[in-house]
């Protein structure tokens, strides 16, 4: 992992971008890896995600194709997506590679292990997904993933972590 020393997100006269960090979004956290130590564990912060409703529902994501998450669901096929609340804005940053995780960020919330991947025990809403397709899109692997909708738990969201512009916010209760 590296820590940059800059703003990951810095738009310079990058018009692209700035409208990319105008869009916004749910910041999720996707896992994958087997065993039951953070040893064959990867996770991403991930915010760049859409759901396809359908008789088989999709996510798709776009993730850094250099990412140790993109190689390790390249291997096993398959993760655990968590959406992300207000209290793990700090996970949330250790995941992306933007602050340091002492020990890996693996430690800093409580992970328990799936047939999918890692999953963040105190995460309200989050699925499995099944890789089906992995294809370069600009500088990013695109992942379309149907969703295991026998796994999917959705609770609430009253203080949901979103990322816009480069910071986080919080939705509120009643959204």
């Amino acid at each position: 992992m590296t820590i940059h020393s800059g703003h990951p997100f810095a738009t310079d006269d990058d018009p692209v971008r700035r409208l990319r960090g105008r869009l916004g979004g749910a910041v999720t956290l996707w896992t994958a890896g087997d065993g039951d130590a953070p040893r064959g564990w990867a996770g991403l912060t991930v915010s760049s995600v859409m759901l396809a409703h359908g008789e088989t529902p999709r996510l798709l994501a776009l993730v850094d194709p250099d990412s140790d998450l993109a190689d390790t669901v390249e291997r096993t096929g398959r993760a655990v997506v968590h959406l992300l609340s207000w209290q793990h804005r700090d996970l949330a940053d250790a995941f992306a590679g933007v602050s340091p995780a002492p020990g890996g960020p693996f430690r800093l919330g409580p992970f328990e292990p799936t047939a999918h991947g890692p999953l963040l025990a105190d995460a309200t809403s989050y699925g499995a997904v099944e890789v089906e397709s992995a294809v370069e899109v600009g500088w990013s692997l695109l992942l379309t993933c149907p969703l295991d909708v026998g796994s999917l738990v959705v609770g609430d969201d009253e203080d949901a972590l979103l990322h816009r512009r480069g910071r986080y916010s919080r939705l509120g209760s009643g959204a």
